[in-house]
């Protein structure tokens, strides 16, 4: 899986529509476009964007064009963001961590000094 082309294929809302359809079923190519106010051949650089990305296969019988969803590209998209999360949210609570210690020894620090008398010059 190539993670950017991945990302760069799901950063079109054309061609999260188109897969969206796709989701719903095996589709002719011209199927697929005819919901969209643009040309075939606009459709069709958006199809090959996704094909690229793995997310959608074709298959060719005689004259007509058949596009099918393949989710393995979406699932292994997925994981990485969990891991990537998880990775982020390990990071952050140790942040959180030390950051708490360091104040809770400032507020010491500031409640020591306050309990200090003061000596009379």
């Amino acid at each position: 899986m190539d993670l950017d082309d991945t990302l760069v294929a799901l950063a079109d809302e054309t061609r999260r529509e188109i897969l969206k359809r796709l989701a719903a079923g095996d589709a002719r190519v011209t199927e697929v476009a005819a919901p969209f106010d643009i040309s075939l051949n606009s459709v069709s650089k958006h199809i090959r964007i996704l094909e690229r990305a793995g997310l959608v296969r074709r298959r060719i019988e005689g004259r007509d064009h058949f596009l099918s969803l393949d989710p393995a590209p979406l699932d292994a998209t997925a994981a990485w963001l969990q891991r990537e999360r998880a990775a982020w949210a390990t990071r952050l609570d140790k942040l959180e961590a030390a950051l708490r210690a360091e104040d809770a020894v400032e507020a010491a620090r500031k409640s020591s000094k306050e309990r200090k008398p003061r000596s009379k010059p």
